[in-house]
């Protein structure tokens, strides 16, 4: 994924093969508990470019505890978020519970070709939620149609999702705070007639979409 619209991406992995396949009411609560990650050695699958970039994920700081009211129309339901690093599985743990395309792009941290992703042009009423781990991410109020081919939101759920800089400087990938599951990229300042003036270019295969109940 590019932070310009227009650009057409070019799609490849290095060292790891790519074979891609193809919530009301007044109120929700999310009690954020964010203790430290450990650093990890990652390669990161990039969207705009044909490479892969090695970068080192730094330590953070832990995050203070909050609980944040969150505004969907009908039910109201209270969600214990987890903290960061909480969903830790080894690799084959992983590789039991999900595709093989999951496990490329959540895990292997991949990309989906541009288009293709089953929530690209879906615009249900709901919650997503981390494919891996089931943690929300992202309220589906928050997302828009950006016209570059995968899933676009302009803000996460606080807290729940995690950015870390590509060494170049020029992306920041984004990645679900408790199980550390890679999503895509994020952007700003493209223009987009958003509140945060932001693009989280997500993956459709790293995200479950669970609709608002009627």
């Amino acid at each position: 994924m590019k932070g310009n619209r227009s650009s057409k991406p070019n799609l490849e992995i290095t060292g790891m093969g790519f074979n891609p396949l193809l919530r009301n009411a007044s109120a929700h609560h999310f009690l954020l508990l964010t203790p430290q990650s450990a650093p990890s050695r990652i390669l990161v699958q990039v969207h705009s470019q044909s490479r892969c970039i090695p970068s080192i994920n730094p330590q953070r700081p832990p995050l203070k505890t909050l609980s944040i009211p969150i505004s969907l129309p009908s039910r109201r339901i209270v969600v214990a978020m987890a903290s960061s690093g909480s969903v830790q599985k080894s690799e084959e743990e992983w590789r039991a519970i999900l595709s093989p395309e999951q496990f490329r792009i959540l895990r292997q941290k991949g990309t989906e070709y541009p288009g293709t992703g089953e929530y690209d042009k879906f615009f249900g009423e709901g919650v997503y939620e981390c494919a891996g781990c089931g943690t929300p991410l992202y309220k589906s109020t928050t997302k828009f149609n950006s016209g570059c081919g995968w899933p676009a939101f302009y803000e996460g759920f606080p807290g729940a999702i995690t950015r870390t800089p590509d060494p170049d400087g020029r992306r920041i990938e984004i990645t679900c705070t408790a199980c550390g599951g890679h999503l895509g990229h994020v952007f700003k300042g493209e223009g987009f007639n958003t509140p945060t003036d932001e693009r989280h270019c997500v993956n459709s295969i790293s995200i479950k979409f669970t609709p608002a109940s009627k």
